[in-house]
């Protein structure tokens, strides 16, 4: 055998040669078992993923963002696929303000290796886009509890008393104020100061900077002015 063919046999073959056989014994018997593991179809739901989302724009839909997609592949496989791993994409290049409809087809939807989209439900997405938008609203504390007998609430202030909201134009325009969680003033004599949060009712308005509001309560004998809880 000539030097150069058995140098490269000791090179590349032989070195590490155990290692290399386990590697072998280890890829047979993958092939073994995927071959002998049954195909399945499951069903997934998972979020939509927007790419090239305009910074400008909020968008809005009357259903929820997600699709559930059925996969078929090796049992053995599939059962053991993260949500986290499946990713339905929508690309919004190029939208502007209004209306529009997309669709979303198995080639969207990527899966890992051994994983085949089946069926993707819905099969379009209607989704309106408008124009971000910003505004300062007062906050309204949300009292609760029962006062101690013979007592009302003579004042209550919001620390902040406005907060910034910010969302679709429309929807930011629709909001009146922001309320905060229930404070329980049971038992309450005089002045007492609770921290909470503040929230709108609309899901696709948000707080722009969420952060402790602090109520203070104060009580007295009713009097003009006084209210209860």
């Amino acid at each position: 055998m000539p030097a150069s063919l058995r140098n490269f046999f000791r090179k590349y073959v032989l070195k590490n040669f155990a290692l290399k056989l386990v590697a072998l014994a280890v890829a047979v018997l993958m092939w073994w078992v995927v071959g002998r593991d049954p195909i399945i179809e499951i069903p997934m739901t998972v979020p939509l993923e927007f790419y090239h989302a305009p910074d400008n724009l909020d968008m809005s839909s009357d259903g929820p963002l997600q699709a559930q997609i059925t996969m078929r592949g090796p049992e053995r496989f599939l059962r053991q696929i993260d949500p986290s791993e499946v990713h339905a994409v929508i690309d919004l290049q190029g939208v502007v303000p209004g209306e529009r409809t997309f669709e979303l087809t198995p080639k969207q939807i990527l899966v890992p290796r051994n994983a085949e989209v089946m069926q993707v439900a819905p099969a379009t997405f209607h989704i309106s886009f408008d124009r971000s938008a910003t505004r300062l609203v007062e906050v309204q504390p949300r009292i609760i509890g029962t006062l101690l007998s013979g007592y009302g609430i003579t004042e209550v202030k919001a620390d902040p008393s406005q907060i910034t909201i910010v969302g679709p134009q429309k929807r930011v325009d629709g909001i009146e104020n922001a309320v905060t969680d229930p404070v329980d003033a049971t038992g309450v004599v005089g002045k007492a100061t609770f921290t909470t949060h503040a929230y709108v009712s609309d899901p696709l308005v948000r707080v722009q900077k969420p952060g402790a509001i602090h109520v203070t309560v104060t009580t007295g004998k009713p009097s003009s002015g006084t209210r209860k809880p």
